[in-house]
């Protein structure tokens, strides 16, 4: 087996032509062979590069609507040759060794993401040809080099000027590793549509099949992971990838770190969330270690903003916020504020004259874009690995709707009260449980988190928590728990602070301890009858 592997003929063959006609240009300098199929060739001859079709060199010409192209013995014999003892098979049957192939695939996942598309369709987009040479060449990786990605076209141009027009066995082990990941992705992709379309079962309808494939594609090593000696990477989804923080652009700052990944993500989520709630206002979220410790939902995405600001003031500085709207100027003074100081702010996108502000005030402050916002945009499914497996659910996407919520005790609630009841309700969805979350109306208008307790071994402390952090503000405000009281001891902590309407699931057996102290304390108690623990 030799380390250094001479490039003397490439077969190219594409759906992404990103790249091509200067991968193909600089092998052609290098004295490459070009050997290319349909529309790659016509690509090439057009930028006037010499070019031989798959079809001179077979023989055969495409069929079958073109299904049928490149599965011929002298394509795939000339990849899978081993060139140290397959030369007179090569030579009896007339067929010349093919040293690099370039393939990606037909673009499915992208055709099953358009709205209306059929099964046929669909099915249509499978490409057979382009996985059997990818899987060839990655196979014969002693032997050949295999592309599959346009990223990385640029470093094999530089391996081979640098090696005298031949590749290392390292890079093409590297590459060949590649190759492999990229076709169980494409089939795994195409094994989640098919369950999807066909499925008829119980566990189909229920989402979950009998293998979990997540369709990641690694994009990029982090420096660490939530410590400095945790090392790190961040996936791509290759399906859901649309409107996340993963899959948005950075405008500005330093490079993102895991726990900006993580909290940022937790924000925007919440934001999707308020924005599913209340899609006519303007929402923003400020985040602590996926806490929310602010939150508000209001007419414009300034007052929006200015509410969760207010929310926790200590905690936001260095927390990370998300806006729901383009954010303007008004809401880039807001942030740019002197004093304030944030890791990540997140929004669809940004005025060209608040980018520009927000860029002269935060050296390294990060600016992501992420494009409008869209409810339907993420995963319904999030996974958790535990010791020996993961853990797979359905994402809490409930809507809190306070027409079906119960009037278990006090006075009857009246619209502005329901109007916070039910954006506190979403806000403790996003709350790890323990979660108490207190709030109410702002003057003007704006419902906003005034203090939230989460994360705690018991009730009482989230109860107390959230009323610290509300202080003044628990009067005459809403609280909601992400679960039951299984006790009266929160609710009375809760009536002591002033509070004016009590919002949980319900369900516990002292329910009527809970009922009893409301109505004897003039507080409208609500239950919702849908937990929101969050671990």
């Amino acid at each position: 087996m030799n380390d250094l592997v001479p490039v003397r003929r490439a077969l190219l063959s594409v759906s992404d032509k990103t790249g091509l006609i200067a991968l193909a240009r600089g092998l052609h300098e290098l004295g490459v062979e070009l050997l290319s199929t349909g529309g790659s060739a016509a690509v090439l001859a057009e930028a006037g590069l010499p070019v031989r079709t798959v079809e001179s060199a077979t023989g055969s010409p495409e069929m079958l609507g073109g299904r049928v192209k490149t599965l011929h013995p002298k394509i795939h014999g000339g990849i899978l040759a081993r060139r140290d003892i397959d030369g007179p098979a090569l030579s009896e049957h007339g067929i010349e060794p093919i040293d690099l192939v370039c393939v990606n695939l037909y673009p499915f996942e992208e055709t099953v993401r358009t709205p209306g598309v059929t099964l046929e369709a669909a099915i249509e987009q499978i490409d057979i040809g382009g996985p059997s040479m990818i899987r060839s060449a990655a196979k014969n990786a002693a032997w050949v080099v295999c592309l599959t990605e346009p990223t990385q076209y640029e470093r094999l141009l530089a391996e081979l000027k640098n090696h005298g027009g031949a590749t290392t066995l390292s890079h093409r082990r590297e590459l060949a590793l590649a190759a492999f990941r990229h076709t169980n992705q494409y089939d795994a992709a195409i094994a989640r549509y098919l369950t999807h379309a066909q499925g008829t079962g119980p566990e189909i309808d229920a989402g979950f099949p009998d293998g979990l494939d997540l369709g990641l594609v690694k994009l990029t090593d982090l420096r660490y992971g939530e410590n400095p000696h945790q090392p790190a990477a961040v996936y791509r989804s290759r399906a859901h990838s649309a409107g996340s923080v993963i899959g948005g652009q950075q405008l500005h700052g330093k490079s993102l770190s895991y726990n900006n990944v993580l909290d940022a993500s937790a924000a925007l989520r919440l934001v999707r969330d308020l924005y599913t709630l209340s899609p006519e206002s303007a929402s923003a979220a400020v985040v602590k270690h996926t806490n929310p410790c602010g939150a508000a939902t209001g007419s414009s995405l300034e007052s929006a903003l200015q509410g969760a600001l207010e929310g926790d003031p200590l905690a936001a500085f260095g927390g990370i916020v998300a806006l729901s709207q383009r954010v303007d100027l008004a809401s880039a003074e807001r942030l740019a504020t002197p004093g304030a100081f944030f890791e990540v702010v997140v929004a669809p996108s940004y005025d060209d004259e608040a980018l520009g502000l927000l860029r002269a005030r935060f050296a390294n402050v990060r600016l992501i874009a992420t494009d409008e916002i869209d409810a339907s945009a993420s995963s319904d499914i999030e996974v958790r690995t535990v010791p020996g497996g993961a853990l797979a659910q359905r994402v809490d996407a409930h809507v809190s709707a306070p027409s079906s919520w119960t009037h278990a005790a006090g006075p009857k609630p009246i619209a502005e009260l329901l109007r916070a009841g039910a954006f506190l309700d979403t806000v403790c969805r996003s709350l790890t449980s323990n979660a108490v979350a207190i709030g109410g109306l702002l003057d003007d208008g704006t419902v906003a988190l005034a203090g939230a307790g989460a994360g705690q071994m018991d009730r009482v402390a989230s109860c107390r928590i959230a009323i610290e952090k509300a202080g003044e503000r628990s009067r005459g405000g809403v609280a909601a728990s992400d679960a039951f009281f299984p006790f009266a001891d929160g609710p009375t902590l809760l009536a002591d602070a002033g509070i004016a309407m009590i919002v949980h699931p319900g369900g516990s057996k002292r329910d009527g301890e809970t009922f009893e102290l409301c109505e004897s304390r003039g507080i409208c108690c609500l239950t919702t009858g849908v937990r929101r623990f969050r671990h």
